[in-house]
């Protein structure tokens, strides 16, 4: 890749990080996924403010024999879309190369889902008399009664959390700030691991993360999925098909089976497009229809 082309790229991400204040994640892959851009064109002797639509698609159709996925080809496309949108925007370019590209089709695939009594038993797996598994039944309690992203999770501080109101501040993707209740069963095992739980893991150190690791610093997402695993296996639910992502999804599909309104599901996951909540009323529709298979006369 020409130094020129890095040197875009990375000025490019600097761009957008200040502007859509975008996670580390995001910013990372597409950091990847355009130097790959950048290194392929260099092969083909030309570079990112030369190349051409006909260049684009080459570089994108070479990925998808490699083997490349539809959804990685979509992240690869809005990355690339960014890109030369923002080198249009400095009129750095005279066009934009990616405006002739289609996008490719995803399948629209539903949300793993877990039934209630399956939500249950794993929220009874901790040994709740354990200061560490105290920890996680009062994580895995708010998971589910808020449906937060895991991210948001690991990263509350106990002043994001209103015991007294119920509720707990969550910002969101894009720094967005929503308040979400906790509900009574939440907020009793967050009482009682303030009590009886966290101390132990702080040892009188001084610590505003809500959650800490046993190194007495905020969790990764990693660890706590590597928690999760493990209760999957006690409450003898296929570990292969749980993550904290799934207990949002449970989150979200139990409130619309019991007949929540899809706006306010959709606030409360601090989704910004109900298109994407309403995947999860095929969810609810499709359990809907088994249990009208099992149990109606007729069916």
């Amino acid at each position: 890749m020409q130094q020129q082309d890095n040197a875009l790229i990375e000025q490019f991400l600097d761009a957008l990080w200040l502007e859509r204040n975008l996670a580390e994640n995001t910013l990372a892959s597409y950091r990847l996924d355009l130097q790959a851009l950048g290194t392929w064109l260099g092969h083909q002797n030309t570079a990112l403010l030369q190349a051409q639509a006909l260049d684009l698609q080459a570089f994108l159709a070479e990925r998808v024999d490699g083997g490349y996925k539809a959804t990685s080809s979509a992240r690869l496309l809005s990355a690339m879309r960014r890109l030369f949108q923002y080198l249009y925007r400095e009129k750095l370019r005279a066009d934009d190369p990616t405006a002739q590209l289609a996008s490719p089709k995803l399948p629209q695939r539903l949300p793993k889902d877990l039934s209630e009594a399956q939500v249950d038993a794993l929220l009874q797996a901790p040994c709740v008399d354990q200061p560490l598994e105290l920890r996680d039944k009062a994580m895995l309690e708010v998971l589910y009664a808020t449906g937060l992203r895991v991210s948001e999770l690991v990263g509350l501080s106990i002043s994001d959390v209103s015991l007294r109101q119920g509720v707990v501040r969550v910002i969101g993707k894009g720094n967005k700030e929503r308040l979400v209740p906790l509900g009574e069963e939440a907020v009793y095992w967050i009482e009682n691991y303030l009590e009886h739980g966290r101390p132990w893991l702080v040892n009188g150190q001084s610590l505003d993360v809500l959650f800490p690791s046993t190194r007495c610093q905020q969790m990764t997402r990693q660890t706590f999925w590597h928690r999760i695993k493990h209760y999957a296996i006690l409450a003898g639910i296929d570990s292969e098909r749980l993550s904290p992502h799934v207990l949002r999804h449970a989150f979200a599909t139990h409130l619309l089976n019991h007949g929540a309104d899809l706006r306010v599901v959709q606030m409360l996951l601090g989704h910004s497009d109900l298109s994407t909540t309403q995947i999860y009323t095929h969810v609810a529709t499709e359990r809907l229809k088994q249990l009208h298979q099992q149990h109606h006369p007729r069916a």
